[in-house]
């Protein structure tokens, strides 16, 4: 009686730790997913500001037109391309605001005033997808997660090389 006792102790105790990982490893990919959707969130702005960018006085039209083809593939990009967009995007915002022949004016310091802002949001944004994705993968990678398949068919969360060279 008391080996059945322990041996149904035992199950019990391990139901409960598999159900508490779970639980735990869903919460780690839904934080992923959230961290995800406000960065992008913030990249699809930061798009919508750099084409107001182009629309108004402060670039040359060359810079403008750079920076619109950037903008706009960048909110268009697919998640294969969308790496590559997003640096596009960086490099075009870091040639312009590195041109030195910015129009002063009231309206042009406001939208660079926002896309500062917006950079610094992203920066923090980008901190923290990665700290989750890193979270993520290093719990998925523990023996009892891959034993008993608790991430069941969800992929692996993955950085992207965008997130190393924001403006």
């Amino acid at each position: 009686m008391e080996k059945f006792f322990f041996i149904a102790l035992i199950l019990i105790f391990s139901i409960w730790y598999l159900s508490y990982s779970a639980t735990r490893l869903d919460r780690l990919h839904h934080r992923v997913e959230t961290s995800w959707a406000n960065l992008d969130g913030l990249l699809q702005r930061r798009a919508a500001v750099a084409l107001e960018i182009a629309k108004s006085d402060i670039a040359d039209p060359a810079s403008a037109l750079l920076l619109t083809a950037a903008a706009h593939q960048a909110r268009d990009a697919q998640m294969q391309t969308r790496s590559q967009a997003e640096s596009g995007l960086s490099g075009a915002l870091g040639l312009l605001l590195n041109d030195g022949h910015l129009v002063d004016g009231f309206i042009e310091k406001d939208l660079l005033r926002e896309l500062s802002e917006l950079t610094d949001k992203i920066r923090v944004a980008i901190a923290l997808h990665v700290d989750a994705v890193t979270r993520t993968q290093m719990v998925r990678n523990k023996p009892v997660f891959r034993i008993f398949r608790l991430a069941g068919s969800a992929p692996l969360p993955v950085t992207y090389e965008f997130e190393a060279d924001v403006l």
